[in-house]
């Protein structure tokens, strides 16, 4: 029993670690757009 309640708390901490590495290579992919967003906006004003 102490093996299943230790395996199933390394599962929880895996999928918690999990959700925050998606959450911030989510923000590093907004911060992507963002960049190539205003790149875009500058070349049009340009034009």
């Amino acid at each position: 029993m102490k093996r299943l309640i230790t395996l199933l708390m390394a599962c929880a901490g895996f999928a918690l670690a999990g959700c925050n590495t998606i959450a911030g290579a989510g923000k590093d992919i907004e911060a992507g757009g963002e960049k190539v967003q205003d790149a875009a906006r500058n070349v049009q004003e340009k034009m």
